[in-house]
């Protein structure tokens, strides 16, 4: 049976009481609920952190090797190569927690620098350059090849996909510019490993010569490279709620095979003209 307090307490709270067979009221526990102590999910907060304060807690950490997490990027660059879907799956996790898709821990920009100095010297010795020349072509690599052109390339495809890939009936959110360019890396990292470490074991014995069938494994390793590129680039944008019409990400495939093709029936080799560039660009002062 339903009744009100009778105790003189009931006149601060108002909270209903109950009574049991022995006709003793007590309180409800649901009505002696104070506030949450755990903050409001992410997508529910109204106050979400700045571009320049994002900027500024990842250049942070960027000089605090203790608070990264080079475990977790680890997993990161592995399961590139072995399941990127599931990748792009902790992005959106992090969009549920954090409120933003782009990385906040710079471990993964590190460890990507790491491979991109060792694979650069491996890559100088096959050359036969110079100290000089290796660190020129260290720089290059680094500086220009992956940041200069992964930031005109993240611009380009934060531009599209804020101006054509969004759905009408999104309102008050965007693609951020650093998750454009963290998928630029994502996507940068695998064709890394393919281009200047897997192509090293067949460029003296094979790839070298100008043979039809050096042509055929280096623009093979070339296709798989730069096809892989453009399939994590598309998976990037795809796994963005966001954004539709992202299928277009993957026509550039058709242009890649068609390229190919030509090649092949030309002989021309695209790592001879690679290192051929390589050469010139490091002996310019």
């Amino acid at each position: 049976m339903y009744k009100y307090p009778t105790s003189p307490m009931s006149n601060r709270d108002s909270s209903p009481t109950f009574s049991d067979s022995s006709g003793i009221g007590y309180v409800h526990p649901a009505s002696l609920r104070g506030p949450s102590p755990l903050p409001s999910p992410a997508n529910m907060r109204t106050g979400c952190l700045s571009a320049a304060s994002k900027r500024y807690k990842f250049i942070r950490k960027l000089c605090h090797f203790q608070q990264m997490d080079f475990e977790y990027a680890v997993w990161q660059m592995i399961y590139l190569f072995i399941s990127p879907q599931k990748v792009y799956r902790n992005f959106h996790y992090r969009k549920s927690s954090k409120a933003q898709f782009a990385r906040d821990d710079p471990a993964f920009l590190v460890l990507l620098g790491v491979w991109l100095c060792v694979s650069s010297m491996v890559f100088s010795f096959y050359l036969d350059l110079s100290i000089i020349n290796s660190i020129k072509f260290l720089l290059y690599t680094i500086f220009i090849d992956c940041l200069l052109l992964g930031a005109v390339v993240a611009t380009a495809m934060w531009f599209v996909a804020n101006k054509f890939l969004m759905k009408p009936t999104v309102r008050g959110e965007d693609v951020e510019w650093g998750y454009a360019f963290d998928v630029h890396l994502n996507a940068y990292f695998p064709a890394l490993i393919i281009l200047h470490v897997v192509q090293l074991f067949f460029y003296r014995v094979l790839i070298s010569e100008n043979w039809w069938s050096a042509t055929f494994v280096g623009n093979t390793l070339w296709l798989i490279a730069v096809g892989y590129y453009i399939y994590i680039n598309f998976l990037g944008y795809s796994s963005l709620p966001i954004l539709h019409k992202t299928r277009g990400l993957l026509y550039p495939f058709s242009a890649l095979f068609v390229i190919y093709i030509i090649s092949l029936a030309c002989n021309w080799n695209v790592t001879h003209t690679l290192i051929n560039f390589y050469h010139s660009r490091v002996h310019v002062i």
